[in-house]
């Protein structure tokens, strides 16, 4: 028991310890950026507030969130605070500028974080088709995944390509030097990662796993997941000359091993970093490799830097 006990303290120590160096990283080097003074005027339209004639789509910083469907997981007060890790509905973040959206599910399509689930997928595709018909030129991405230990939903692809056949943009490696304005008006780029079945052909409807790449590592402590996102980005391809998505997480997650096991005060850790990670990015050369910035309970300020860095792109001040 005392073992634990120490084992316990010790980890706080690390914990703080970490936090402690991110904060007087960002009071020695501050979070300045190129575009970090930008504000889109409408973040529901922020791609259309651009000009879509320079916005390609390897240029653009994408807003995301992980676990996007979880803002009705689990019950309240109970189980939610362990998986929940957006409070907003799939509708309310498109709105507010996410661009970017992680969805996992289980055999029956129900939306799941683990062992736990949420809502049937309908609610988040209803959410998508909602967006889209009250925006025309926003594109997202969907990554739709069945979750760790679950079987995939029967039929699922053709599922996806039936309800959103009209705006889904086809696999095709030439897009990413299109302009915005080429593409639309299809609006959906949609990632579909089965775990049994077999993943969607090149030149389909739907873009398989080969298509959105990234190195998670799951640890709460937020120094440690920091240089572990600006290693990993600094030894991709730069976007120029990248065929596929590159997503970073701003996010870490709780562990066993530590006494806090709620999701917020966990991922708060690094969350309130975004600025300083892109900044640190752009100080050590990869701030053109940066493409998805993901993050939990994702707000305002989150999107307005990644939006910074894509108007600051097209405009050739990055």
């Amino acid at each position: 028991m005392l073992s634990f006990i120490s084992n316990q303290i010790d980890r706080q120590k690390d914990v703080s310890h970490e936090e402690k160096t991110l904060n007087d990283l960002e009071q020695s080097d501050g979070s300045h950026f190129p575009g970090d003074d930008y504000r889109p005027s409408d973040r529901k339209n922020w791609m259309a507030g651009l000009t879509l004639e320079k916005l390609t789509l390897n240029k653009i910083v994408w807003p995301g969130t992980h676990d996007s469907a979880t803002n009705d997981i689990g019950i309240p007060l109970i189980s939610r605070p362990l998986a929940e890790c957006q409070t907003l509905s799939i509708y309310d973040q498109l709105v507010l500028g996410t661009r970017v959206l992680d969805i996992r599910v289980q055999e029956d399509r129900q939306i799941c974080h683990g062992i736990l689930t949420s809502y049937d997928v309908d609610v988040v595709i209803n959410d998508v088709i909602r967006f889209l018909s009250e925006t025309h030129s926003e594109i997202l991405i969907l990554e739709i995944r069945t979750e760790f230990g679950h079987k995939d939903p029967p039929e699922f692809e053709t599922y996806l390509s039936d309800k959103l056949g009209e705006f889904l943009i086809h696999q095709d490696d030439n897009l990413f030097h299109k302009p915005v304005s080429e593409i639309l008006p299809k609006r959906v780029i949609c990632i579909w990662k089965p775990r049994e079945s077999p993943k969607p052909s090149r030149g389909g409807i739907l873009w398989n796993s080969d298509y959105l790449k990234d190195n998670w590592i799951d640890t709460d402590l937020p120094w440690t997941k920091f240089q572990s996102n600006l290693k990993h980005l600094g030894e991709q391809q730069s976007i120029s000359s990248r065929k596929f998505f590159y997503r970073v997480e701003n996010t870490v997650t709780p562990q066993a091993d530590n006494p806090v096991v709620w999701v917020k005060p966990v991922t708060d850790r690094i969350r309130k970093h975004a600025r300083l990670f892109i900044s640190q990015c752009v100080a050590k050369g990869c701030g053109d490799k940066l493409q998805i910035l993901s993050t939990d309970f994702i707000d305002e300020d989150f999107v307005d830097a990644c939006v910074g860095l894509t108007h600051s792109r097209i405009e050739g001040q990055a």
